[in-house]
């Protein structure tokens, strides 16, 4: 049996895989996979959490589980998934493990590994960790447990790498923020990090107490910095989710800046122009057009910024993304980082002398609608003929004027039915058709 999804083991806490039991058990045979895999008598574990309050559980399960195997275990408190990442690789660990469910509520947590590299562990050692879990939890070498230690200056380490990927003659000194922590993993470094660069920083939304992660704010819900940006008259806004490594941008004026138009601020607005850029099947059509006019090649991989990171490094490029605002600069970070890829931005913002919304006043998004169908179970919508027949009744419709997209989710039970096309109103009315026909199907 294999217990991880595209991202990771993720759930509601309490509820298996997502207990203390099975953490234990999971710290345990990772612990045996790396000591099996790794060169060093005492391999390193870094281990980082987001602020929910069965964080805190899991950390210490995971912790025995890996003590327990020999492992010896370095523990960087509250910190964004991309910084973990980062200090897997800046601390030559083994592993680096991350207790969080990204934009989820804080009724569910997760945990997810980095391999060596700061990158997704490799399906092989998924594969031998899946295997190690059958097995009885025995220990067999008292005198070589390992330790855990925490590790006092890990925010300062990631504050200064990210810092790092801004220009050195740059700075953000003429720019006023507002910055949409969603009580998340960044709510201390985030502001930090744009301050020390210069920035004036208003945080929202950072005062985490375990249950309000993302609740309401952050990048999946942007209202109230959309409405703090033009309230305080800043130049624009940041929104992250709970695990910093997805980022949505606000201008000035209040305005969404998704991540398909991160993608073409980056691809065309840069002084330097990449070969091309790896989208998703939800990438708007807008940027594909927009792309290839600026003589920029897009890739389309599946959903999941595993599929984009695969997809980059067949084609050795380095950016990529997702219109959530998971976007990879390969070049400045291993994975998806909600800092580095604003920072990257702003670079372009002060590299061109423009204001955020003059970066993608030639830009538009053709109308989309993204309606996504909760469930009490997962199933496949194209397993029932009825729906197919409701989905080819709607692609006939749409042809050559838009497109149609169904899927699952790989993180939660969701089917995610998106429409997009050059009417408003007809796409709305098609997404939310097709969205009660799959609940009534679900039923």
């Amino acid at each position: 049996m294999s217990y991880f999804g595209t991202d990771g083991i993720r759930g509601k806490f309490g509820v298996m895989p997502i207990t203390p039991e099975f953490a234990l058990k999971l710290g345990f045979a990772a612990g045996k996979v790396i000591k099996r895999n790794s060169k060093k008598a005492k391999p390193v574990v870094v281990m980082g959490k987001d602020p929910r309050l069965s964080g805190y559980i899991l950390e210490s399960a995971l912790q025995s589980g890996l003590n327990a195997a020999g492992v010896y275990v370095h523990l960087l408190g509250p910190l964004p998934t991309p910084a973990i990442a980062h200090l897997t690789r800046a601390l030559h660990a083994n592993l680096g493990i991350v207790i969080s469910a990204s934009h989820n509520p804080y009724f569910d947590n997760g945990i997810k590994f980095f391999s060596s590299e700061g990158k997704k562990l490799p399906d092989v050692l998924q594969e031998e960790i899946n295997q190690e879990l059958e097995k009885d939890l025995i220990i067999d070498d008292i005198a070589n447990l390992g330790k855990s230690v925490r590790v006092d200056d890990a925010q300062g380490r990631y504050i200064e790498f990210c810092k790092s990927t801004f220009p050195y003659h740059y700075d953000l000194n003429d720019l006023t923020i507002v910055m949409d922590c969603a009580n998340g993993a960044a709510y201390s470094v985030g502001p930090s990090v744009f301050r020390e660069l210069g920035a004036k920083v208003i945080a929202i939304h950072n005062e985490p107490n375990g249950l309000n992660i993302n609740e309401g704010c952050g990048s999946t819900h942007p209202e109230s910095l959309q409405q703090a940006v033009v309230e305080n008259g800043a130049d624009l806004g940041i929104a992250f989710d709970g695990d910093a490594d997805r980022v949505i941008l606000v201008d000035k004026d209040g305005k969404l800046i998704d991540g398909d138009h991160i993608l073409y601020i980056l691809a065309t607005q840069s002084a330097k122009k990449p070969a091309g850029i790896v989208g998703t099947l939800m990438s708007n059509m807008a940027l594909e057009l927009a792309l290839d006019k600026a003589g920029v090649a897009l890739l389309r991989a599946k959903v999941g910024d595993r599929y984009v990171l695969q997809g980059l490094e067949e084609k050795g490029w380095v950016i990529g993304g997702e219109p959530s605002g998971h976007i990879l600069t390969l070049d400045k970070s291993t994975t998806g980082d909600a800092i580095i890829a604003a920072l990257q931005v702003l670079t372009v913002m002060v590299e061109q002398k423009k204001a955020l919304h003059e970066l993608v006043a030639d830009f538009k998004l053709l109308p989309n609608v993204l309606v996504n169908v909760r469930l009490e179970a997962m199933f496949d919508p194209y397993a029932v003929p009825a729906l197919v027949a409701e989905f080819d009744k709607a692609e006939q419709q749409l042809k050559g004027r838009g497109r149609l997209l169904i899927r699952k989710s790989g993180t939660e039970p969701v089917i995610r039915v998106m429409v997009e096309g050059d009417d408003l109103d007809e796409v709305s009315t098609l997404a939310h058709t097709l969205a009660d026909a799959v609940r009534a199907n679900a039923a």
